[in-house]
């Protein structure tokens, strides 16, 4: 019951992004989206923005373990995060339709590029927030990602780990473990490549 009532209040808070990105969509300025950027985590030394709602749950800490799941990549085959047991890996929730993933995923890439032997990045897309699959599948497509998206189609991933705000970012050690603060908003490259350096 208590699954059921997080994965609606996530919904909701989806489909609210969703209604307040579309009518802001035709009212944006094009030359705004290449300058502006929005610092809300109080922390001058961020960049970007994520959207969180009030009283959102702070997450899962740091030295729990991270929940298991199993979901489908893009390509019908099966990942679990217990298959990665003994890697370190970045494990991320996205969706096309927020602005902050799209600025994010081409540095995911480069960091996967450069560094995709010594940590997993493991994207999970809130399926169920997407219009459909095929806009998951073309915009991976063209965007030339290389690293996992699987699919969380009935977005209790998602619940699990409490990503309320997009993107959120779990820092997964080789023990199974969280041992980083999950980061809420879009990583730089370089924060990518500190969080990984800290993983043991």
């Amino acid at each position: 019951m208590g699954k059921q009532i997080g994965a609606g209040l996530f919904l909701i808070v989806l489909l609210g992004v969703v209604v307040f990105n579309i009518f802001t969509e035709e009212d944006r300025d094009p030359a705004a989206d290449e300058t502006a950027e929005y610092n809300v985590s109080g922390d001058p030394s961020q960049e970007g923005t994520a959207i969180t709602p009030p009283n959102a749950p702070d997450g899962l800490e740091v030295g729990e373990k991270a929940p298991d799941f199993t979901l489908k990549t893009l390509d019908g085959e099966t990942l679990s995060l217990s298959d990665l047991r003994g890697q370190k890996v970045m494990l991320n929730f996205w969706a096309t339709w927020c602005p902050p993933c799209r600025e994010e995923m081409p540095r995911m890439e480069k960091f996967h590029q450069q560094y995709g032997d010594e940590i997993k990045i493991v994207a999970v897309n809130a399926t169920g927030s997407e219009s459909s699959i095929n806009k998951v599948e073309k915009y991976i497509q063209e965007g030339g990602y290389t690293f996992s998206v699987v699919l969380d189609k009935e977005l209790s991933v998602n619940n699990d780990y409490q990503a309320i705000a997009l993107p959120t970012t779990y820092f997964i050690g080789t023990d199974g473990v969280i041992q980083q603060p999950r980061k809420v908003g879009p990583m730089s490259y370089d924060y990518m490549v500190e969080m990984m350096n800290t993983l043991k």
